[in-house]
């Protein structure tokens, strides 16, 4: 019960601290004219990056499982399907981070538009 007291407060503490913050970006954004599209914006790289690195994680555990599984089978086949593994892992790996890349290109027309970078 103690856990959940300490953590309630520390959510609570931290939450009025963000507060603060969130409302000068807010009339900064306000007082350049910058719709809600901004923060859709923000909130679709978000959603985009979350989507890509569970996307990937989820492939490359399904890839690893399967190579896993066919190295128990046939042994003498490791070698092969070794380099295939890393091949498609190095595939998914690039998906990623063209999703992180893009993520990071977005971000300089977002902050221009609400102020902070110029």
């Amino acid at each position: 019960m103690k856990n959940v007291f300490m953590f309630v407060a520390a959510l609570l503490a931290s939450s009025s601290a963000f507060a603060q913050e969130a409302a000068a970006v807010t009339s900064t954004a306000a007082a350049s004219g910058v719709g809600s599209t901004v923060g859709l914006a923000a909130l679709g790289i978000g959603i985009m990056m979350g989507l890509a690195v569970l996307g990937g994680a989820l492939g490359q555990s399904n890839a690893a499982n399967a190579a896993l599984d066919g190295i128990a089978r046939n042994p003498s086949a490791a070698k092969e399907i070794r380099g295939s593994l890393v091949l498609s892992l190095a595939l998914m790996e690039s998906l990623v981070l063209f999703a992180f890349l893009i993520a990071i290109l977005l971000q300089g027309p977002i902050g221009v538009a609400i102020g902070t970078v110029k």
